[in-house]
C-alpha cells in the first residue's frame, strides 16, 4: 500500500513540476484545400508544419457552397488552440477571404488561390484576366458539378508531380457545385490582416498574372515559386516556409 501511495505522489509531483503550455504559445495552422482536391493535398506540408511543433488541422470541405464551406473552415478555426494562420489554395483563397474574419485568425496565406474583394465573386475575379488553358478541361455532372478529367489533372492541374501522384490526385478530387463560383464575399478578412501569398508562375488553371494582381491588391508579402497549380504538392517546401514565416510575423 505504501508503495502505491509513493507511486501517486511521485506522479502528482512531476505533474505539478511539468511546463503549463498556455493557449497564446500555441501556433495553430488550419488548411483549406481548393476545388478538385481534398484535405489530403496537404499531405506533404503538414508533416514539415508538425516538425515545427505547430498544431496543424486540415479542412475538408463539402464544396457545395461558398457559406458550407466556411461554415467548415469555421468549425476547424473554433477546434484550434492558439491563435491561427488561415491558408488556402486555389478556391480554399475565397473560402479564408471570408472565414479569416474570425477573431482567432491573425493571418492568411493565400497559395495559388483566390483572393476576391467584398462582394465579388470567384467567377468575376476569374474572367477580369484572360482565361487559363484548364479551365476548358473542366467536365460538369448533370447535378450542376464540376471535375477534371484524369487527363486535365496530369496535363493542367498538377503537371510536375509523378505520375503515380496524379493518379491518386484524381482519385481523390473533390467536385465542386459550379454555382459555389457565383458566391459573393460578404466581408473581406485581408483588408484588415496581413497576407502572404505564393504565386505558382507555371500555373495552368488560375492565371498567373492574375495571381500576381491579386496579392498586389491585398498588399500581400509576395513570393514566387516555379510550379504548377499544387505547389503545396510539388514545392512543398516552399509552402511551408511562407507559411511559418506567417506564424512567426508579429
Amino acid at each position: 500500500m505504501k508503495a502505491v501511495v509513493r507511486f501517486f505522489s511521485l506522479g502528482l509531483l512531476a505533474l505539478s513540476a511539468a511546463p503549463l503550455v498556455h493557449a497564446d504559445e500555441i501556433h495553430s495552422v488550419v488548411l483549406v484545400h481548393g476545388a478538385f482536391a481534398d484535405g489530403s493535398s496537404w499531405d506533404r506540408v503538414i508533416p514539415l508544419l508538425q516538425a515545427k511543433n505547430y498544431e496543424v488541422i486540415a479542412v475538408q470541405l463539402p464544396l457545395t457552397s461558398l457559406q458550407d464551406d466556411v461554415t467548415a473552415t469555421q468549425r476547424a478555426i473554433a477546434r484550434a488552440k492558439g491563435d491561427v494562420v488561415l491558408a488556402g489554395h486555389s478556391w480554399g483563397g475565397t473560402v479564408i477571404t471570408e472565414a479569416g474574419n474570425d477573431e482567432k485568425v491573425k493571418a492568411l496565406v493565400y497559395v495559388a488561390a483566390f483572393a476576391p474583394d467584398k462582394d465579388q465573386t470567384t467567377a468575376a475575379l476569374a474572367d477580369s484576366y484572360p482565361a487559363p488553358p484548364g479551365s476548358a478541361s473542366l467536365t460538369k455532372s448533370a447535378d450542376g458539378f464540376l471535375s477534371l478529367p484524369p487527363s486535365a489533372l496530369a496535363d493542367d492541374f498538377a503537371p510536375d508531380v509523378p505520375a503515380a501522384q496524379q493518379k491518386l490526385m484524381s482519385a481523390t478530387q473533390g467536385p465542386i457545385r459550379a454555382a459555389a463560383f457565383g458566391d459573393k464575399v460578404a466581408q473581406a478578412a485581408w483588408a484588415q490582416k496581413p497576407s502572404w501569398y505564393l504565386v505558382s508562375t507555371q500555373d495552368r488553371m488560375i492565371n498567373p498574372d492574375l495571381q500576381r494582381a491579386m496579392a498586389h491588391k491585398i498588399h500581400a508579402q509576395t513570393r514566387e515559386v516555379a510550379s504548377s497549380h499544387v505547389s503545396m504538392v510539388s514545392h512543398p517546401d516552399d509552402v511551408a516556409r511562407m507559411i511559418t514565416a506567417a506564424v512567426q510575423a508579429k
